[in-house]
């Protein structure tokens, strides 16, 4: 009852622009909506450390926009208090892409599993990545297409028969870290959705870099997956934090190459499954300063804040673009 009564005051507060109680006072972006996943999924794991590293970044709800796609992983829009949205298959990256450029004020996240970001979507996750787009994306990577009873993913190696499968998987897999990291993604870890202050810490260092962050979150599904389980992870699982000397922040850009060959190497698959951060770098500029350069308003007078019209006459004009007309 408390916390419907505090839910219900942020939604007060959020029509009304009350000034004098701050939203951040209430300290979880949880919805009061009970997840429907399947007892054990690993999703559960990533909506908390989501929903704990939003409250302790104190960001305001009503500036944050969580995207999904379908599957599963899709429904965490639903579970979050924030804005959300619960777009088409594969096509969560464009639409968060088209919400961060309309307003760079936002704080934008997809939450998209593996099938649906490096299937149907990865066209999308690459330019993402080679764009540079200040948001955050997470995978949800659990091998199977969990929604639809339990086929191969893209990052379900050759060779695996998991439950689902009438026959071992033909196809050879995709590694989320390494094709994040030729795509041009300027900060790219992996997550274990079973240790959740260690994949909150990752999340909150996402939302905090600028530029373009991707983490791969290994996902157990405990219906269709009887592989890639929580006791396969947790015999592989290793931190790159506890390797000695391990710093994979680019500081000076002819540090780049070098820091990136590390990550790729560290990103491998088999006995070692190394989780932290790979690679981060904030000397590249994000997409939003490209266009800031072409459009010096663009960052003042985004295209969510110009006019559309002016006594009910469109302003469908291009030079009200690039010089806004302000009202």
């Amino acid at each position: 009852m408390k916390r419907r009564l505090r839910l219900n005051i942020l939604i007060n507060i959020l029509s009304t622009g009350c000034p004098r109680i701050s939203v951040l006072s209430l300290k979880t972006f949880r919805a009061p909506k009970n997840p429907d996943w399947c007892p054990g999924c690993g999703n559960y794991g990533i909506l908390s450390a989501l929903t704990i590293a939003l409250s302790e970044l104190k960001l305001d709800p009503s500036k944050v926009v969580i995207v999904g796609g379908i599957g599963c992983s899709g429904k965490t829009p639903h579970y979050v208090f924030a804005n959300g949205v619960h777009t088409l298959h594969g096509r969560a990256i464009p639409y968060a892409a088209g919400i961060r450029l309309a307003n760079p004020e936002l704080t934008v996240i997809v939450t998209g599993g593996d099938g649906d970001l490096l299937g149907i979507g990865v066209g999308h996750f690459v330019s993402a990545g080679r764009r540079n787009i200040d948001m955050t994306i997470l995978i949800f990577n659990n091998q199977v297409y969990g929604l639809t009873k339990g086929q191969a993913s893209p990052t379900l190696p050759r060779g695996v028969k998991t439950k689902a499968l009438p026959r071992p998987n033909i196809q050879d897999a995709i590694n989320p870290v390494r094709l994040a990291l030729a795509s041009g993604y300027t900060f790219v870890a992996r997550g274990f959705a079973y240790d959740v202050p260690h994949l909150k810490e990752l999340i909150k260092k996402a939302v905090l870099h600028k530029g373009s962050a991707v983490i791969d979150i290994l996902q157990p599904c405990p219906t269709y997956n009887d592989v890639f389980t929580k006791e396969f992870y947790i015999q592989r699982i290793m931190k790159l934090d506890d390797l000695k000397d391990w710093d994979p922040v680019v500081r000076a850009p002819e540090e780049a190459d070098e820091k990136m060959l590390k990550a790729w190497e560290k990103a491998s698959w088999g006995d070692k499954i190394y989780i932290g951060v790979f690679y981060q770098n904030e000397l590249v500029p994000t997409y939003e300063d490209r266009v800031s350069e072409r459009i010096p308003l663009y960052k003042k007078y985004p295209p969510a804040k110009i006019p559309i019209s002016v006594d009910g006459k469109p302003l469908a004009s291009i030079s009200h673009i690039i010089q806004p007309r302000i009202i």
